[in-house]
């Protein structure tokens, strides 16, 4: 079967690997669509960092080259032994999170946390950006006939924008700012807005992005290289925000959240980040502001699919291009370099 497969930094390959066989308490999925993920991009241009380099991942015991893609959607072909939760036909999304069950994050039901974390698609053991994979069965959550498995490939970010809302101190009437509207960002704001954000505040430099972020229910704009973003949230909001999402990864973005958050309010910090970053602990000390990072999602899933089949996230509206796997170097990974103007490109493995 056709995978791309992570060998190094900008050196992604298309090629033939053996096709993944069932084993007990496993499902074999054909994947129909998978996203590109800013993560994906970041192991792209600067990894690895989720991804094994020179020691095997200790729950896959594999380590690069390994097969990219966590974000997909697919049908399921073939099931092992013992698999109850679903069977052959079954239109699934795939929550890619590898946790070991046994370190004190896991036995407090916060596999998110796991000491050894990995992900499907990044730490070995297949990924999406294939023909067809194997993932155990727990992982797997079936999707209702309605969703297409367009929107079911886009629930795994959704999943990261939910997870941060509910993770946050936002109450119903909070005013909100996201710093970055990327994919995660963009689906941050309509999480918030579902959450009960009575205003939500986008900034953002990208002319397309800003165009989304509109779309998609933010209610004011800042473009940073137009306007003093921290005076203006303070001016508009009479003080700050009572809570900020940064959904940007730059240390300057990071500290523009800090400062535009309401004394005692909270900064949430929900991307990756590829190096350190500095802020002056008095603006924190002082103000008495919290912050609080999240990574992924837990026992979110089935709630997420609920909210993008009723419209509540209208993630679909993200996709900017399709393309074939063979195009995903040219097509996917250099046009998200090149071309400002995208926000998710999804990637057809198979026929």
């Amino acid at each position: 079967m056709k995978a791309a497969v992570w060998y190094g930094v900008k050196e992604v390959q298309v090629q033939s690997i053996e096709e993944p066989k069932v084993k007990p308490g496993t499902v074999k999925i054909k994947v129909k669509w998978c996203g590109i993920c800013g993560t994906d991009l970041h192991e792209y241009l600067a990894g690895p960092i989720f991804i094994p380099g020179d020691t095997p991942h200790p729950l896959t015991n594999e380590k690069a080259p390994v097969v990219l893609g966590h974000e997909f959607s697919g049908e399921v072909v073939e099931i092992g032994q013992g698999v109850s939760n679903v069977k052959v036909g079954d239109r699934v999304v795939v929550e890619p999170i590898l946790a070991c069950g046994e370190c004190a994050e896991c036995r407090t039901g916060k596999y998110n946390l796991c000491e050894f974390l990995g992900f499907h698609g990044l730490a070995g053991g297949g990924g999406g950006f294939s023909e067809y994979t194997v993932v155990k069965e727990n992982m797997v959550h079936k999707i209702p006939d309605e969703m297409s498995f367009e929107q079911g490939a886009l629930v795994e970010p959704a999943a990261v924008a939910v997870h941060a809302v509910r993770q946050s101190k936002l109450k119903v009437g909070d005013v909100v700012a996201v710093f970055g509207a990327g994919p995660i960002g963009l689906l941050t704001i309509q999480a918030a807005k579902a959450a009960g954000a009575s205003q939500i505040i986008a900034i953002e430099l990208s002319e397309e992005r800003k165009k989304f972020a509109q779309k998609v229910g933010a209610d004011i704009i800042l473009d940073p290289s137009q306007v003093d973003v921290v005076s203006e949230i303070k001016q508009l909001t009479n003080g700050g925000v009572d809570v900020s999402f940064e959904v940007a990864g730059i240390e300057i973005v990071l500290n523009q959240a800090i400062e535009s958050t309401k004394a005692d309010g909270q900064i949430v910090i929900v991307s990756v980040w590829e190096k350190t970053a500095t802020i002056p602990p008095n603006s924190l000390v002082l103000k008495e502001r919290d912050v609080k990072g999240i990574i992924a999602y837990r026992d979110i899933f089935p709630a997420v699919i609920q909210l993008i089949a009723n419209g509540s996230i209208k993630a679909e509206e993200l996709i900017t291009k399709k393309i074939d796997l063979t195009d995903i170097v040219e097509e996917g990974f250099t046009s998200l370099v090149k071309e400002k103007n995208h926000v998710k490109i999804l990637v057809k493995p198979g026929i």
